[in-house]
């Protein structure tokens, strides 16, 4: 701070005119001492202050620079802010200082703990570290750190604690050895430190004792400057550790100032103080008496001492950091009095447009200018606050590693910062970095292992949600996502928290298994959907085959029989009882058979509504030629009888023809408004089965279906009971015996495929319609036409009009 105020009182630019003066306290780590001489320091602020030629007066003091700790900004800010005095720190950290109703005159140049804490999980997620310990110390620094990983880390779902243990700077031996025993117990590899030294030498002693080691410490900015804990006999303990550091920099003309450092041992002022103990240190000398408070032997000091060749920690200043923040709170404060003091009368920021000036200078005016400083070091470190007092935030990572030597040393891997485009973000060489395990490799830190594909979290029960058991999902959905992407999407929308997002690829489990799209099924290791399995009667499977073979053979037995019954239409069987019904018969059976085939192959607009109308048309026309022949059979043996002949006028070629057509017509009637009103479609069905899409024709109507077959069935008994009635008329071929029969079978049949169709499962119910119409067409084939084609071809002798009379066999 000295080498500061001297370098701007130098520099004509900033500043011109004014000269800085200072009082340096020192708090002696005790928060009495502290706060007494915080107030102290302005206890001549009330004192009348009057510029001259020759400065006489007491100077008043207009800011603090300080304090390093928390606990003691807390308490001296508290009361500062009443007056609104600017206090800037340069090592309080606690994001509790960040309250500007608390704490408005409060500044700093070191980041919060909130950006600390940040940083931290952002190198938890960096490595995939999701269950981690917690140590802070009995503190407002190490408390408030506590609340703030409750929030951003466990309650985001980012990560879970697996312990949280306070430290406190008097615990006795017993709690330490609890403590240790709970890190050494844990599952957790990974140990984060938000604790000054003071708190960590006898945690470290017993951590020593009970030989701990295989963890991984990610400490705060408090212990990575503790250069008490980098010993040699703590590495095998330490090496390795990642530590958040304050920024460092560089200040130009610090060695030079110190090395022209002289005490004056007439003065015994307390910066002189300190100077004398360093003096009297460094060259093992005593001034007379002795500085107090130095163990000092030898000669007396001359004060003439040669520094050039001396080489200690006091004059490295390869490694500023807090003093870099000390450098930065002492320009900031220079640039605010100095903007203050370029105000035109008249165009400045109070009341009426005035201006602040030395003379009547209150500390409030230089705190609004201090709250608007804005310039870049000579290190290029841009200097700024936000509405909160913080500065923008940067912080370097440093890995604890040995050197040949064995000798302990912090290496730089990687930094912290925000900025204004692209948010927080971290920075981190890996390669550099130095693991302290076997396999020099990143640990592994879980409390549960991610679940492969295919299964999904099951939370154990009172345990963390980093904790759980993988479930294999069940059928129908998947799971393709390893670690914690569900939790981390929510937590995004929630916390906004997209910078956690660019620091690694994560590992995201799934916390519920995904359904698959309606057209898909899981695969058996449930990672991926598949299409799934696509099922209808086809013509290349065995079923379809053979009821297509079925089809074509009763298409060829009706094509053979026709062609028999055209060679031999000059016969007496043919021509008996209307041939031309006969072969209306046999071309609808054939249409039938092939009909049939519609049922077959997979499901399109116009075979879904061809395949119920040729089949309802096809066999009412059959049907129906039964239907009439059966008549026509009752009414030549009723003309037979005296007064009958009537009877036949009514069943003439003409009648018979007309009665067919108009029995068909009800039918083409039928399915015509079935097919306007509600056609059938092509329909996708997925309720049979769970990994098959059943492709199959919708009726579109079922009452439309229903009529169809109704009717169908109508005429079917309509045959079989007239059919039934003729079946004893006397005559050596009576045909009606036969048609009873087939019409017995052709009912039976569609008696039975009601349930069976019913009850059968996607392509099987095609089948079942297909089994039925080549049943019931073979069933009238072979009744009604095989034993007239056994006569024709095997017993011609019997195909004469007097055999078919009954009146004897013609030789």
């Amino acid at each position: 701070m000295v080498f500061a105020i001297d370098e701007i009182n130098r520099n004509f630019n900033l500043l011109p005119n004014v000269t800085l003066g200072y009082s340096l306290y020192d708090h002696c780590a005790n928060l009495g001492i502290g706060f007494s001489a915080a107030l102290s320091s302005l206890s001549g602020q009330e004192e009348q202050f009057i510029l001259d030629e020759t400065c006489v007066g007491s100077p008043p003091v207009i800011a603090i620079v300080g304090d390093s700790s928390s606990t003691r900004s807390i308490a001296i800010s508290s009361v500062l802010g009443l007056y609104r005095v600017p206090m800037v720190s340069y090592f309080a950290t606690c994001s509790c200082l960040s309250n500007r109703q608390k704490y408005p005159s409060f500044f700093r140049t070191i980041p919060s703990d909130a950006f600390q804490v940040r940083a931290m999980i952002q190198i938890l997620n960096r490595f995939g570290w999701t269950w981690a310990g917690l140590l802070v110390s009995d503190d407002d620094y190490g408390l408030h750190a506590a609340r703030s990983f409750q929030s951003d880390f466990i309650q985001t779902g980012l990560g879970c604690l697996a312990y949280i243990e306070v430290l406190f700077t008097d615990s006795d031996q017993a709690d330490l050895r609890r403590i240790v025993d709970v890190m050494k117990k844990s599952t957790a590899r990974v140990v984060i430190v938000f604790a000054p030294q003071e708190y960590m030498i006898s945690l470290m002693e017993e951590v020593v004792r009970q030989n701990v080691t295989g963890l991984q410490w990610i400490t705060s900015e408090a212990w990575t400057a503790a250069y008490m804990l980098l010993t040699r006999h703590l590495m095998p303990y330490l090496g390795g550790t990642l530590g958040i550091a304050i920024h460092r920099g560089e200040i130009p003309g610090l060695r030079k100032f110190l090395k022209q450092i002289r005490p004056d041992h007439h003065n015994n002022s307390y910066g002189n103080s300190m100077v004398n103990q360093f003096w009297e240190y460094t060259f093992n000398c005593r001034f007379a008496p002795p500085t107090a408070g130095v163990d000092a032997g030898g000669a007396l000091c001359t004060g003439q001492e040669d520094l050039e060749n001396v080489e200690n920690e006091f004059f490295d200043i390869s490694n500023l950091r807090s003093e870099y923040n000390v450098y930065k709170a002492v320009y900031a404060l220079a640039y605010a009095l100095d903007d203050m003091l370029r105000c035109e009368p008249g165009r400045g920021p109070f009341s009426g447009h005035s201006c602040g000036n030395l003379k009547g200078l209150e500390t409030w005016q230089l705190l609004y200018y201090l709250e608007k400083v804005n310039f870049t070091t000579s290190f290029g470190d841009q200097v700024s606050f936000d509405e909160n007092g913080d500065p923008l935030p940067i912080y370097d990572i440093m890995n604890l590693l040995p050197l040949p030597d064995g000798r302990p040393v912090l290496q730089y891997v990687g930094e912290v910062k925000k900025t204004a485009f692209k948010g927080e973000e971290l920075t981190l060489d890996e390669d550099k970095i130095f693991w302290n395990f076997e396999s020099k490799k990143p640990p592994r830190s879980v409390c549960s292992e991610s679940c492969p594909p295919g299964t999904r979290m099951a939370r154990k029960k009172g345990q963390p949600v980093c904790c759980f058991d993988c479930i294999p999902c069940s059928e129908g959905k998947i799971s393709n996502e390893t670690s914690w992407y569900s939790v981390l999407n929510m937590a995004v929308r929630r916390h906004n928290i997209n910078m956690y997002l660019k620091t690694v690829p994560f590992f995201i489990d799934s916390l519920e298994c995904t359904s698959c799209p309606e057209d898909f099924w899981s695969s058996p290791q449930r990672d991926h959907c598949v299409p799934k399995k696509t099922e209808f009667l086809s013509y290349n499977e065995p079923l379809g085959i053979c009821l297509t073979a079925i089809s074509l053979l009763g298409t060829c037995i009706c094509a053979v029989v026709l062609s028999i019954f055209i060679c031999h239409r000059g016969t007496p069987i043919v021509r008996a009882n209307n041939s031309e019904l006969s072969f209306q018969i046999l071309l609808s059976l054939q249409l039938c058979f092939l009909c049939s085939l519609l049922f077959i192959g997979r499901p399109r607009l116009w075979t879904c509504q061809l395949r119920h109308a040729a089949f309802g048309i096809s066999f009412v026309l059959c049907v129906s030629c039964i239907l009439v022949k059966t008549m026509v059979v009752l009414a030549v043996f009723k003309a037979s009888k005296p007064g009958g002949g009537a009877s036949l006028k009514w069943f003439g070629v003409v009648q018979q023809r007309g009665t067919v057509m108009v029995l068909t017509s009800i039918q083409a009637a039928i399915c015509t408004t079935w097919l306007v009103s509600a056609s059938p479609t092509p329909h996708k069905n997925t309720k049979y089965y769970n990994d098959k899409i059943v492709y199959e024709c919708a009726v579109g109507s079922p009452v439309g279906f229903a009529v169809l077959l109704g009717y169908i069935g109508s005429l079917a008994i309509l045959s079989f009971l007239t059919a039934f009635i003729a079946r004893n008329l006397p005559d050596s071929f009576n045909e009606a015996k036969l048609i009873t029969f087939s019409m017995l079978i052709f009912c039976a049949v569609w008696v039975a495929f009601v349930p069976a169709y019913i009850s059968s499962p996607g392509k099987y119910a095609d089948a079942v319609e297909v089994f039925a119409i080549l049943a019931s067409s073979f069933g009238l084939l072979l009744a009604l036409f095989g034993p007239k084609c056994y006569i024709i071809l095997l017993r011609p002798e019997r195909n004469t009009k007097k055999a078919i009379m009954g009146r004897g066999t013609e030789t």
